[in-house]
Protein backbone atom coordinates (compact mmCIF):
# COMPACT_ATOMS: atom_id res chain seq x y z
CA UNK A 1 0.00 0.00 0.00
CA UNK A 2 1.21 3.48 -0.82
CA UNK A 3 0.52 6.60 1.15
CA UNK A 4 1.37 10.24 0.56
CA UNK A 5 1.72 13.36 2.63
CA UNK A 6 -1.98 14.14 2.32
CA UNK A 7 -3.92 11.02 3.28
CA UNK A 8 -3.08 10.14 6.89
CA UNK A 9 -6.76 10.13 7.79
CA UNK A 10 -7.63 7.54 5.15
CA UNK A 11 -5.57 4.99 7.07
CA UNK A 12 -6.47 3.01 10.19
CA UNK A 13 -4.13 2.95 13.19
CA UNK A 14 -3.23 -0.63 12.27
CA UNK A 15 -2.32 0.36 8.71
CA UNK A 16 -0.19 3.25 9.95
CA UNK A 17 1.63 0.92 12.35
CA UNK A 18 2.43 -1.56 9.59
CA UNK A 19 3.55 1.12 7.13
CA UNK A 20 5.60 3.12 9.62
CA UNK A 21 6.93 0.80 12.35
CA UNK A 22 8.77 2.17 15.36
CA UNK A 23 12.55 1.99 15.50
CA UNK A 24 14.75 3.63 18.13
CA UNK A 25 18.20 4.66 16.92
CA UNK A 26 21.27 6.13 18.68
CA UNK A 27 21.33 9.87 19.25
CA UNK A 28 22.39 11.84 16.18
CA UNK A 29 23.78 15.37 16.56
CA UNK A 30 22.47 16.06 13.04
CA UNK A 31 18.95 16.26 14.53
CA UNK A 32 19.72 19.71 15.94
CA UNK A 33 20.86 20.86 12.51
CA UNK A 34 17.74 19.45 10.84
CA UNK A 35 15.56 21.30 13.33
CA UNK A 36 17.30 24.62 12.65
CA UNK A 37 16.91 24.10 8.92
CA UNK A 38 13.21 23.30 9.29
CA UNK A 39 12.72 26.26 11.64
CA UNK A 40 14.17 28.56 8.98
CA UNK A 41 11.87 27.00 6.39
CA UNK A 42 8.81 27.46 8.61
CA UNK A 43 9.76 31.07 9.36
CA UNK A 44 10.15 31.75 5.66
CA UNK A 45 6.83 30.19 4.66
CA UNK A 46 4.82 31.76 7.50
CA UNK A 47 6.57 35.12 7.62
CA UNK A 48 8.65 36.64 10.41
CA UNK A 49 5.74 37.83 12.57
CA UNK A 50 3.33 34.87 12.44
CA UNK A 51 4.62 32.67 15.25
CA UNK A 52 5.42 33.69 18.83
CA UNK A 53 7.75 30.77 19.23
CA UNK A 54 9.23 27.82 17.29
CA UNK A 55 10.88 25.17 19.46
CA UNK A 56 12.43 21.74 19.10
CA UNK A 57 10.99 19.22 21.57
CA UNK A 58 10.65 15.47 21.86
CA UNK A 59 13.48 12.99 22.20
CA UNK A 60 15.53 14.31 19.27
CA UNK A 61 15.81 17.63 21.14
CA UNK A 62 17.65 16.04 24.09
CA UNK A 63 21.37 15.58 23.53
CA UNK A 64 22.47 11.98 24.03
CA UNK A 65 18.96 10.51 24.01
CA UNK A 66 18.29 7.63 21.64
CA UNK A 67 15.05 8.17 19.74
CA UNK A 68 12.86 7.63 16.74
CA UNK A 69 14.32 9.84 14.03
CA UNK A 70 11.44 12.31 14.20
CA UNK A 71 11.94 16.05 14.55
CA UNK A 72 9.08 17.37 16.70
CA UNK A 73 8.50 21.10 16.31
CA UNK A 74 6.24 23.31 18.40
CA UNK A 75 4.87 26.44 16.71
CA UNK A 76 2.97 28.77 19.05
CA UNK A 77 0.58 31.27 17.48
CA UNK A 78 -1.73 33.93 18.98
CA UNK A 79 -4.93 32.11 18.03
CA UNK A 80 -6.31 29.43 15.74
CA UNK A 81 -9.37 30.83 14.03
CA UNK A 82 -10.93 29.12 11.03
CA UNK A 83 -9.16 31.56 8.73
CA UNK A 84 -5.78 31.03 10.39
CA UNK A 85 -6.17 27.25 10.21
CA UNK A 86 -6.81 27.52 6.49
CA UNK A 87 -3.75 29.75 6.11
CA UNK A 88 -1.60 27.22 8.00
CA UNK A 89 -2.88 24.32 5.89
CA UNK A 90 -2.08 26.12 2.66
CA UNK A 91 1.38 27.23 3.74
CA UNK A 92 2.52 23.89 5.16
CA UNK A 93 1.27 21.99 2.12
CA UNK A 94 3.69 24.00 -0.03
CA UNK A 95 6.64 22.54 1.91
CA UNK A 96 5.46 18.95 1.94
CA UNK A 97 3.40 18.64 5.14
CA UNK A 98 0.12 16.77 5.41
CA UNK A 99 -2.51 17.68 7.99
CA UNK A 100 -3.15 14.94 10.53
CA UNK A 101 -6.79 15.94 10.86
CA UNK A 102 -7.63 13.18 13.35
CA UNK A 103 -5.25 14.83 15.85
CA UNK A 104 -6.74 18.30 15.42
CA UNK A 105 -8.35 20.06 18.37
CA UNK A 106 -9.87 23.51 18.80
CA UNK A 107 -6.53 24.99 19.89
CA UNK A 108 -4.11 22.55 18.25
CA UNK A 109 -3.17 21.25 14.80
CA UNK A 110 -0.65 18.56 13.87
CA UNK A 111 1.16 18.06 10.56
CA UNK A 112 3.58 15.40 9.34
CA UNK A 113 6.23 15.13 6.64
CA UNK A 114 8.30 12.19 5.43
CA UNK A 115 5.60 9.51 5.64
CA UNK A 116 5.36 8.18 2.11
CA UNK A 117 6.16 5.14 0.01
CA UNK A 118 9.86 5.93 0.37
CA UNK A 119 9.70 6.01 4.20
CA UNK A 120 12.35 3.35 4.99
CA UNK A 121 12.96 4.71 8.53
CA UNK A 122 14.20 8.03 7.18
CA UNK A 123 13.88 11.17 9.30
CA UNK A 124 10.34 12.46 9.62
CA UNK A 125 8.93 15.74 10.90
CA UNK A 126 5.94 16.60 13.07
CA UNK A 127 4.81 20.21 13.36
CA UNK A 128 2.48 20.93 16.28
CA UNK A 129 0.61 24.24 16.01
CA UNK A 130 -0.68 25.47 19.37
CA UNK A 131 -2.31 28.59 20.73
CA UNK A 132 0.13 30.21 23.12
CA UNK A 133 -0.82 30.06 26.79
CA UNK A 134 0.57 31.79 29.85
CA UNK A 135 2.95 28.94 30.69
CA UNK A 136 5.25 26.71 28.63
CA UNK A 137 3.75 23.69 26.92
CA UNK A 138 4.10 20.45 28.89
CA UNK A 139 6.47 18.99 26.30
CA UNK A 140 8.93 21.79 27.04
CA UNK A 141 8.94 20.99 30.76
CA UNK A 142 9.61 17.34 29.94
CA UNK A 143 12.40 18.20 27.52
CA UNK A 144 14.10 20.53 29.97
CA UNK A 145 14.06 17.97 32.78
CA UNK A 146 15.70 15.32 30.60
CA UNK A 147 18.34 17.81 29.45
CA UNK A 148 19.24 18.49 33.07
CA UNK A 149 19.02 14.94 34.47
CA UNK A 150 21.12 12.48 32.52
CA UNK A 151 20.26 9.42 34.63
CA UNK A 152 16.56 9.98 34.00
CA UNK A 153 17.31 10.58 30.32
CA UNK A 154 18.99 7.18 30.12
CA UNK A 155 16.14 5.56 32.05
CA UNK A 156 13.74 6.97 29.48
CA UNK A 157 15.86 5.62 26.62
CA UNK A 158 15.76 2.13 28.16
CA UNK A 159 11.98 2.35 28.50
CA UNK A 160 11.63 3.39 24.88
CA UNK A 161 13.71 0.50 23.61
CA UNK A 162 11.57 -1.93 25.61
CA UNK A 163 8.31 -0.42 24.38
CA UNK A 164 9.49 -0.17 20.77
CA UNK A 165 10.17 -3.90 20.78
CA UNK A 166 6.78 -4.64 22.30
CA UNK A 167 4.76 -2.19 20.19
CA UNK A 168 6.82 -1.98 17.02
CA UNK A 169 3.72 -1.89 14.80
CA UNK A 170 1.38 0.01 17.11
CA UNK A 171 2.25 3.67 17.49
CA UNK A 172 -0.77 4.50 19.64
CA UNK A 173 -0.01 1.83 22.25
CA UNK A 174 3.67 2.78 22.23
CA UNK A 175 2.82 6.40 23.00
CA UNK A 176 0.22 5.45 25.62
CA UNK A 177 2.66 3.15 27.41
CA UNK A 178 5.06 6.06 27.94
CA UNK A 179 2.38 8.33 29.41
CA UNK A 180 2.88 7.57 33.11
CA UNK A 181 6.63 8.22 32.89
CA UNK A 182 6.18 11.41 30.87
CA UNK A 183 3.54 12.84 33.22
CA UNK A 184 5.65 12.10 36.30
CA UNK A 185 8.69 13.87 34.89
CA UNK A 186 6.65 16.80 33.55
CA UNK A 187 5.09 17.45 36.94
CA UNK A 188 8.48 17.18 38.65
CA UNK A 189 9.93 19.84 36.33
CA UNK A 190 6.96 22.12 37.00
CA UNK A 191 7.57 21.78 40.74
CA UNK A 192 11.28 22.43 40.27
CA UNK A 193 10.67 25.60 38.29
CA UNK A 194 8.03 26.81 40.76
CA UNK A 195 10.45 26.31 43.67
CA UNK A 196 13.27 28.03 41.77
CA UNK A 197 11.02 30.99 40.99
CA UNK A 198 9.98 31.29 44.64
CA UNK A 199 13.63 31.16 45.71
CA UNK A 200 14.54 33.94 43.25
CA UNK A 201 11.68 36.10 44.48
CA UNK A 202 12.67 35.53 48.10
CA UNK A 203 16.23 36.63 47.37
CA UNK A 204 15.03 39.68 45.41
CA UNK A 205 12.56 40.85 48.04
CA UNK A 206 15.03 40.14 50.80
CA UNK A 207 17.66 42.27 49.08
CA UNK A 208 15.21 45.13 48.61
CA UNK A 209 14.26 44.96 52.26
CA UNK A 210 17.85 45.47 53.41
CA UNK A 211 18.40 48.62 51.34
CA UNK A 212 18.56 52.12 52.94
Amino acid sequence: MKTTKNNFDNLTAEQIGQLFPIRIVPYNSEWKVLFEQEKALLTAVFGENFAFNIEHFGSTSVEGLDAKSTIDILVEVPRLSKEIKQFINEKLETIGYGNMCNAEKENEMTFGKGYDENYGFKTTYHVHIREKGNAPQDEIYFRDYLRQNLEVRDEYAKLKYELAEKYQFNREDYTQAKTEFVLKITEQQKRNEYEQQNARETVTYGSVGTQG
